[in-house]
């Protein structure tokens, strides 16, 4: 099956169930809040998030993944998309954030932020600066079906790579990134956007919203 230019194997997506994901999303929204997700892959996220009755915009720059998901999508690159449109919540997910290049970063951010609406949230999954110190080969653990290894970590200054290990059935898929460390003010102060609190106790997530003196936020959802 296929693999996406940035090395995500879809088999391996369609495999992988949620971890918790939609819960968090969910319990940070009003009821029947809609988000627009960035990056949704095969739709494990997606498809919980519709069941618990949000309406979902699902982006990913993969047809491939997209065929799989079961609401309404746009297949465009994250930086480059611009709807037209808001939204109650905006959802960037899979660390996508810690992206190791600050112009990639910075147009994610930027397209996250034109679609949120002036009372929206942006929710983020990232890497909080501790996992950096404490990260190491071999962890992993076992999702759905799927076990999954951390392998070959190297560090270097902020950057941190490695490759993440998915087995199942017999068959092996592996995954090379690399993130980059960051700072809240790193991730906020670009797209002129104004923390609003941790949605985990790990830090892993959290909540943000447009800067009260943003000028520009497009209205209407």
């Amino acid at each position: 099956m296929e693999v996406t230019a940035d090395g995500c194997s879809v088999e391996v997506y369609l495999r992988l169930p949620a971890a918790g994901e939609p819960e968090i999303v969910h319990a940070a929204l009003p009821a029947g809040a809609s988000i627009l997700e960035l990056g949704c892959g095969t739709g494990r996220v997606t498809h919980p998030l519709v069941e618990l009755g949000h309406p979902v915009v699902a982006v990913d720059d993969s047809p491939a993944m997209l065929a799989h998901v079961r609401a309404e999508t746009v297949c465009a690159r994250i930086g480059d998309l611009d709807l037209g449109r808001t939204f109650d919540a905006v959802l960037l997910g899979s660390h996508l954030v810690n992206t190791a290049l600050d112009p990639d970063r910075h147009a994610l951010l930027a397209a996250a932020r034109r679609h949120l609406s002036p009372s929206g949230r942006l929710i983020v999954e990232w890497h909080p600066p501790e996992w950096f110190d404490t990260v190491a080969s071999g962890q992993g653990g076992r999702l759905g079906e799927v076990d999954v290894e951390l392998a070959d970590v190297v560090r270097g200054g902020d950057l941190l790579s490695a490759t993440v290990r998915y087995s199942a059935g017999g068959r092996r898929w592996d995954q090379e990134f690399t993130c980059r460390r960051l700072a809240l003010d790193d991730v906020l102060t670009s797209a002129d956007l104004v923390f609003d609190g941790w949605l985990t106790e790990d830090r892993n997530w959290f909540a943000a919203r447009v800067a009260e003196s943003s000028p520009g936020t497009r209205r209407g959802g």
